[in-house]
């Protein structure tokens, strides 16, 4: 099996955490990459890459860029809660944007969506794969968008998709939540090698974490289907971080953290979902 893709490889949101991760990684193994991003790229950039700066709402030039590629990996738009208004252009039209460029090119997409589009599930569930969405805000709604409609162009166009429900992908946990939701960085750039490699992967969900013991939300995805299995863990930053919650009772009750809690106006708490009367 190759370890390097034969067309090059268009990233979004090149200029994020997560993005100059996968540049280095990527860029490390030689891959071809196209990068863009609103904002500048702020390292150096990889033999064999160039970068871009372009807006997501900028449709003929995401076609440009997307010339040739036989992948993208789709990092860009609006990363935390905000506003709707804020949200709609980048994580809506935007996105649409990207999945024209792939279904024109035949290129796959590979979504970076969110654990927040199934943040007010209870953290006592065991969630697969195809659970329904309960986004707990604005982004988390926009990424459940984003799976839709990635599903809808691999039924309509047969335009392949990853969607990766990313955890907390930052360098190390934090809190208590983030020993089951950690997801490293090692992982995640492992992860996309996979996304991009397999030969076919259809319409596929990956929940994304790292081999944490406390992992007990998610379960049932396509990893075996890309060959993918973490190999970090949380667990090592279990002794400092066990006793690091908020005491709010909503963000400790949900998968979604403090996103949850974000313009919370119930005054009395939610019913169980599935248990509504």
């Amino acid at each position: 099996m190759t370890d390097t893709p034969a067309k090059p490889i268009l990233l979004t949101g090149a200029s994020g955490a997560l993005g100059r991760v996968l540049v280095r990684s990527l860029g490390a193994l030689g891959w071809r990459l196209v990068l863009t991003d609103i904002a500048p790229f702020p390292d150096p950039i990889p033999q064999g890459a160039a970068f871009t700066r372009a807006d997501l709402s900028d449709g003929v030039t995401m076609l440009r860029l997307a010339e040739g590629c036989g992948a993208i990996v789709h990092l860009g738009g609006v990363s935390v809660e905000r506003p709707f208004e804020e949200v709609i252009g980048p994580n809506i039209r935007g996105l649409y944007h990207i999945y024209e460029a792939a279904r024109r090119e035949g290129a796959r997409v590979i979504f970076a969506s969110s654990n927040h589009s199934v943040g007010f599930h209870e953290r006592s569930e065991s969630l697969p794969a195809d659970t329904q969405f309960l986004p707990d805000g604005y982004y988390g709604l926009s990424k459940a968008y984003g799976e839709l409609m990635g599903r809808m162009y691999w039924f309509k166009h047969g335009v392949e998709s990853v969607n990766l429900r990313i955890g907390s992908a930052i360098g190390e946990p934090m809190n208590a939540r983030m020993l089951a939701s950690w997801l490293s960085y090692p992982d995640f750039s492992r992860l996309v090698e996979r996304c991009v490699l397999t030969p076919r992967v259809g319409h596929a969900v990956i929940w994304g974490a790292s081999n944490n013991a406390r992992m007990t939300w998610w379960r049932d995805d396509a990893r075996a289907a890309l060959g993918w299995t973490p190999i970090d863990s949380a667990d090592p930053f279990a002794g400092q971080l066990a006793g690091a919650v908020s005491g709010d009772p909503v963000e400790e009750r949900y998968m979604g953290g403090a996103y949850c809690s974000i313009e919370y106006s119930r005054s009395e708490p939610a019913p169980i979902w599935g248990q509504m009367s």
